[in-house]
């Protein structure tokens, strides 16, 4: 009864003729429906070896990573010296990270904490469109000893009190961090720091950024794949400190933009329809589906293309949805 329903609301909808396709804003509720309560359908990420990207900017070349920290206390460095080197380690810092440091925006001249704290004070909606802006990252020059307060130039350990302002230093980004078990990193490819550890990554020079290794030989690659925004909320991808998954079809998006696709039965990607997991189980129970409801326009054919093999066919026309001959999907539209 359920269905009839609709399809009356649809017809209804489309002044009581036959609409020309219902496939696309039906057919996916109308598969999640069927087939959520027994089928699990695998999301992209899992599908593609968890292919998540962090891309928090953090370091290029410790000094003093876990290993060689440890070294050069007991080699090159007394005691005296590796507690003040250690004095404060991780007590100081914000939100984003934990660091000895401030920094001196060189674009508005003001101290923040960090280039996000900066940015969440001066881009936000509340600021005149005129004034807001974001720091730029490379371009800072000055920063200030948590410890003594002592304004100097971009280094690792202070001038003034030996303290070391960040356990990972990274040159290039000017970026401090005393949580080591992020595991930073340098991409050059990218030209900012990630986390994750670089073993765990790689960067494909086509899409532009780094991808989980897991997806090297798999991925579909997209020229600049992470350089737009992201199709559900706009952020921009690149610089996203929020996971992002690469689905099937090479295409971005942040995991819980995709969480929440699929928690609204959108399982197509908003950018070139393809399907985002494994929608074969789906498509056997759309099939018993169909095989239930009579047909009243035998002689009706129709030519549909599908949106996830790119192949065209023609096909008997029916109320609900159109499969494609070659692949057997649902996730079709009529041309």
């Amino acid at each position: 009864m359920e269905k009839f329903l609709l399809l009356k609301m649809k017809l209804l909808a489309a002044g009581g003729r036959l609409p020309y396709d219902l496939t696309n804003d039906f057919l996916w509720c109308k598969t999640f429906k069927m087939g959520a309560m027994d089928v699990q359908l695998e999301s992209t990420a899992v599908q593609h070896g968890q292919a998540k990207i962090n891309v928090e900017e953090h370091a290029l070349v410790s000094l003093l990573s876990d290993e060689k920290y440890a070294t050069e206390k007991t080699e090159d460095v007394d005691s005296d010296d590796y507690e003040k080197l250690e004095e404060g380690i991780m007590q100081y810092g914000c939100a984003h990270y934990r660091r000895r440091c401030r920094i001196r925006a060189p674009c508005c001249n003001e101290i923040f904490d960090c280039r996000h704290c900066h940015n969440e004070t001066k881009n936000s909606i509340k600021i005149d469109a005129v004034k807001r802006h974001e720091l730029p990252r490379h371009e800072v020059q000055q920063v200030i000893c948590s410890l003594c307060g002592t304004e100097q130039e971009v280094r690792q350990v202070c001038i003034s009190c030996g303290v070391c302002m960040g356990k990972y230093f990274c040159e290039v980004c000017k970026l401090f961090d005393d949580d080591v078990s992020k595991q930073q990193y340098h991409c050059n490819g990218c030209g900012i720091c990630r986390i994750g550890g670089k073993e765990n990554f790689f960067h494909c020079s086509k899409c532009g950024c780094c991808y989980s290794i897991v997806l090297k030989n798999s991925h579909a690659c997209v020229e600049g794949a992470m350089h737009h925004d992201c199709p559900i909320c706009f952020e921009y991808l690149f610089e996203s400190t929020n996971d992002v998954s690469v689905l099937p079809c090479g295409h971005t998006i942040h995991v819980k933009c995709l969480r929440e696709m699929e928690e609204h039965c959108q399982f197509a990607c908003p950018l070139c329809s393809k399907s985002v997991c494994d929608m074969s189980k789906a498509w056997e129970r759309l099939d018993e589906e169909l095989a239930t409801i009579s047909d009243t326009c035998d002689n009706k054919m129709v030519r549909i293309l599908c949106n996830d093999c790119g192949a065209t066919s023609e096909v008997q026309f029916h109320l609900i949805a159109h499969k494609c001959q070659k692949c057997k999907s649902y996730n079709t539209r009529q041309i």
